[in-house]
């Protein structure tokens, strides 16, 4: 079998991504999404686990209603948790 010049420097198949263009790894999306819903649990898990930390903490640690802050910390997760370090807590 004969390689020719042409088949060489055929790059059809070959491109490179272009100066604009984001290169994303791949190896989470060859798995058909699952990387993407295990991740996207693992951000679910976290979020629930300020809200609960959030009002079990309150619940001994603040003069202040829990259950409103749990409420804060749900609406605005990381808004509410730098206010209630600053707020919420007593000293």
């Amino acid at each position: 079998m004969d390689v020719s010049s042409t088949d060489i420097t055929n790059t059809r198949h070959f491109t490179r991504p272009s100066v604009g263009q984001r290169v994303f790894p791949t190896i989470l999306l060859q798995s058909g999404g699952a990387g993407a819903l295990v991740i996207g649990l693992l951000f679910f898990l976290l979020f629930l686990g300020m809200v609960v930390w959030t009002y079990s903490d309150a619940r001994q640690n603040s003069s202040h209603p829990a259950f409103l802050w749990a409420v804060v910390v749900f609406l605005a997760p990381l808004l509410g948790l730098v206010l209630y370090f600053i707020l919420g807590r007593n000293a």
